[in-house]
């Protein structure tokens, strides 16, 4: 289930994985594994740059189902195996994603947190930020489940 929650530029998704944090950090860290997950329902993914440690950057391509491209650039600023990832977006629209896991009964709490820089963009992109925060999360699920 997932908690959207969102406040000025921040937008929080919540959601408990039957995963470990493991499998879902490594979900992450492998390119292959990621390339296959990340973005929205229908978008597919060409990594240039994949740099998996704190200072590295990621550098890809996000291909929509529209047919258009989307560059994106962004750092690894935190990675703590197993527990915490975090993401700078360093090209419009920019924004900081903290990625905690944590054990759960149930398997693993995922915290999904955007805090963007411009919050007339998201106040006006909400909406489509939080589906598509979820359909990013339905698309880890799917990976992890095999």
């Amino acid at each position: 289930m997932t908690t959207p929650e969102s406040q000025d530029g921040v937008i929080d998704n919540e959601r408990v994985l039957s995963a470990s944090p493991r499998e879902i950090f490594e979900a992450f860290k492998q390119p292959e594994k990621l390339a296959r997950w990340w973005g929205p329902a229908g978008f597919t993914n060409t990594f240039e740059l994949c740099d998996f440690k704190p200072g590295g950057r990621w550098i890809y391509v996000m291909h929509g189902p529209d047919g258009k491209d989307y560059p994106n650039e962004c750092v690894f600023r935190e990675i703590e195996p197993y527990a915490r990832i975090v993401i700078d977006h360093v090209v419009l629209p920019y924004y900081t994603l903290t990625i905690t896991l944590a054990e759960s009964g149930e398997g693993t709490r995922l915290t999904w947190r955007h805090e963007f820089e411009n919050t007339a963009f998201v106040a006006s992109m909400r909406d489509f930020l939080i589906n598509a925060n979820n359909e990013n999360l339905d698309r880890l699920e799917a990976v992890l489940a095999g």
